[in-house]
């Protein structure tokens, strides 16, 4: 790789770093093509992009970036691929349901909302973070139970009044 397509490939990657707020650095070393491929399906199916990089582009990228990645930049060691998502438990679902049928891919760290998670113990705590959509649903259900009950229960009301009027 020549110096000039060095550049062009970290401008490439801090340009996808500062279109992000959610970045999972993972370990597919050792995956054969078909399992690559399977993964890369995975995450094309769940609108994840993965992409492998080379770890001293990353992380010149990284530091040409606005964003704080702290000490992310260190567990860049071996091959390393990147999930890029929108949802910030997309990536560490994908990965976990994916390590049921291979012991790969490994999570070496993630990027989420200005937050650095190191290692491949955080992935339980990662692949169940609630989604900004699952939450504001929960607070929907939340709020609107309380009417719920209200309404209901005039409802029983009024339909009982209705049945003695009758009789």
């Amino acid at each position: 790789m020549t110096r000039e397509e060095k550049s062009i490939a970290i401008e490439d990657l801090t340009a996808q770093l500062a279109g992000t707020n959610i970045i999972y650095v993972s370990d597919i070393s050792g995956l054969d093509a078909e399992t690559t491929s399977n993964l890369r399906r995975a995450c094309f199916k769940a609108g994840i992009k993965l992409e492998v990089v080379k770890n001293t582009l990353l992380a010149k990228a990284m530091e040409a970036s606005d964003n704080d990645y702290g000490d992310l930049p260190s567990v860049l060691t071996g091959n390393s691929a990147i999930l890029i998502s929108d949802i910030a438990n997309a990536p560490g679902k994908v990965i976990k349901d994916f390590r049921k049928k291979a012991a790969k891919p490994l999570l070496k760290g993630a990027y989420i909302n200005s937050e650095i998670y190191i290692g491949d113990d955080q992935l339980d705590a990662l692949a169940t973070i609630k989604s900004k959509e699952e939450l504001i649903g929960e607070i929907i259900g939340l709020l609107q139970s309380p009417a719920q009950r209200i309404i209901s229960a005039l409802q029983n009301k009024f339909a009982g009044s209705e049945e003695e009027v009758e009789a």
